[in-house]
């Protein structure tokens, strides 16, 4: 009674601290999942209207209609015989030679595309799920930039990015609501935005920004995009309503195998097994491939196949794969996950379907990329609370994380964090501080906490808690992490010296030193004088331009929030801080803040100067 106590304590701390957050003026992460929108008496459409029938000759009775009988069908679902031009007792002429097996076609050829009554379809001029008043963008948010500039923009940021914060200003941009550009196909752009969404990590937003666009609107680019997001959010069932257009379309082999797991699913157990066969008969599908499909095929209703999948001689790892192994209970193991990209630990953290200590362990590398808030991520190691089977160091870091939230009094909530932050180094360590946000915030200002003063401020703006992490000014030295954190992350400007800056940077590093000068450049926290002394102190320059500096600084001049967002998250690509350009984080800052969007600029700075 004595521990549920305690952790009911650390909820309502982080409550405290959610509430705190939402006045701040960096906004942290939101985790809400989106409602579906797909529009009332979707999958069950009145009947087409049939033609209205020639007017009567003049004088002629009108027939009356029977009430008791049924409308007659107008569309037929298969296309009628062709016309006869021989007298009916002649014999049929011979039927002509079938088309090759590959274009032989079925019944499922020939259903309707799409079943929304045209006045419920959904318009292509406006994408997206977050609108302005909750917190996403103007629907005007990309101006006069043309829509082949902004898709090519899209397609070429590999992702996942380098930044935290940039993450979460990229999805926010992503998911808005906003007027579909110019000269670009609206399901196009749609299929662009949940591509790079899915590259950087979040599922969540990816899978409902496709679900935004009606079957009927769907392009070949979106059913191929369609196919790993849904798959990457382990929601087979998601293609189903797609699978027979998308095959036909594209005749790829996952879409012709998705097809059988569809019958499947819908509980059409022989027409499953006949279109199974048909793919594993073609080589559609193989190995654990196939056996994933048949396993997923006799989870359905009324399946009745029990499949073993073995992953011993599976050589690496897909969507495809990865979401038919979580739909099915059967996660590949964690050597397969090391060499498939970043994003995959995003992709693993957002899945409710895989056990508790895979998520916290995805958790690390999600929290770094910025797919996880601070708040969910606490709710996840809640999960943990009391669970013999998440391991010793887990259930470790968990007692660590309630006394942290928790303990009776601040040197013991100090000690706990002092232990949390001493775990692991790069995203790892990054990630402890991600966890103890709002315990950091909880945290009072002391003279003796001096030395813990630079990793409380670091956590507190991980989460956007910029009050908060202000409150310590006065505490932290001059020079010291925690003195450079609130030079850029705080609401409010400082003078500065640049012979303070020139000695933070003989301290920790010159990168670091590099990037908090391009952080307070960008901000316009340094005159033009102590800017051009900084950077001859420093070695370096914020002036140099290129195609990527001209195009995010006239979209900043432009006023294009969405602009200005993608072309930043364009700019936080690479290996890491430690490698990133002084001057390209100088007009990413630069190009938020003229926008409005000085809270992102601060957070980003703060992030580089926290990573570089």
């Amino acid at each position: 009674m004595r521990r549920a106590a305690k952790w009911t304590a650390l909820a309502a701390a982080t409550s405290l601290g959610a509430v705190a957050l939402s006045t701040m003026p960096a906004l942290g992460q939101q985790q809400e999942g989106p409602e579906s929108l797909l529009p009332p008496g979707f999958g069950s459409p009145p009947p087409p209207p049939a033609p209205a029938p020639p007017p009567p000759p003049s004088g002629a009775s009108t027939p009356r209609a029977n009430p008791g009988s049924a409308p007659a069908a107008t569309t037929p679902l298969t296309p009628p015989p062709p016309p006869s031009s021989t007298p009916s007792a002649a014999p049929p002429a011979p039927s002509p030679a079938p088309p090759p097996e590959e274009d032989v076609l079925d019944p499922d050829d020939f259903q309707i595309k799409y079943d929304i009554p045209p006045e419920q379809r959904r318009s292509l001029d406006q994408i997206g799920f977050l609108s302005e008043r909750e917190g996403g963008l103007p629907v005007d948010a990309y101006g006069r930039t043309g829509g082949a500039f902004l898709n090519g923009l899209v397609r070429r940021t590999r992702g996942p990015l380098i930044s935290r914060w940039g993450t979460i200003m990229a999805r926010r941009a992503l998911v808005s609501r906003t007027l579909t550009p110019e000269n670009v196909n609206g399901a196009d752009w749609a299929a662009a935005r949940a591509w790079l969404l899915l590259r950087m990590g979040e599922t969540v937003g990816a899978r409902t920004l496709v679900q935004q666009i009606d079957a009927a609107d769907y392009t070949n680019r979106l059913y191929e995009v369609a196919m790993p997001v849904f798959m990457a959010s382990a929601d087979p069932a998601g293609l189903c309503s797609v699978a027979d257009a998308a095959t036909q379309a594209l005749k790829s082999n996952e879409w012709r195998t998705a097809r059988a797991i569809c019958a499947g699913l819908s509980g059409e157990q022989g027409r499953a097994s006949a279109l199974l066969t048909e793919t594993r008969r073609r080589g559609w599908a193989s190995g654990v491939d196939y056996l994933l499909a048949q396993k997923i095929i006799g989870a359905g209703f009324n399946g009745r196949r029990a499949v073993t999948i073995e992953w011993d001689d599976v050589q690496g790892l897909n969507a495809w794969r990865y979401g038919l192994a979580v739909a099915t209970g059967v996660e590949p193991p964690s050597n397969l996950y090391n060499g498939y990209g970043r994003q995959v630990s995003g992709w693993r953290v957002l899945s409710a379907a895989l056990p508790v200590p895979s998520r916290i362990q995805a958790a690390d590398g999600a929290a770094a990329l910025g797919t996880i808030s601070n708040a969910a991520m606490v709710d996840l190691y809640a999960q943990a609370y009391g669970d013999d089977d998440v391991g010793d160091d887990i259930a470790a870091r968990v007692s660590l994380l309630e006394t942290a939230y928790a303990g009776r009094n601040q040197s013991r909530r100090m000690g706990a964090l002092r232990d949390i932050w001493a775990r692991g180094d790069d995203d790892a360590a990054y990630s402890m501080l991600v966890l103890t946000a709002r315990a950091a915030a909880l945290i009072r200002p002391a003279e003796d906490l001096n030395d813990d003063a630079s990793n409380l401020i670091a956590a507190m703006l991980t989460a956007g808690l910029d009050t908060q992490a202000d409150s310590w000014g006065t505490i932290v030295d001059e020079g010291s992490l925690g003195w450079a954190l609130l030079a850029v992350g705080s609401p409010r400007s400082r003078s500065f010296d640049a012979g303070t800056i020139e000695g933070f940077a003989d301290a920790s590093g010159r990168q670091k030193g590099r990037l908090l000068a391009a952080g307070l450049a960008g901000l316009q926290r340094l005159s033009a004088d102590e800017r051009s002394d900084i950077e001859e102190r420093l070695g370096f320059s914020l002036s140099p331009q290129n195609v990527w500096t001209r195009a995010i600084d006239g979209a900043a001049r432009r006023g294009e929030q969405g602009t200005v967002s993608l072309l930043a998250a364009a700019g936080l690509q690479g290996s890491g801080w430690s490698a990133m350009p002084a001057a390209q984080l100088f007009h990413i800052v630069s190009a938020l803040r003229q926008v409005g969007m000085e809270a992102e600029a601060r957070m980003i700075a703060a992030e580089a100067v926290t990573r570089g």
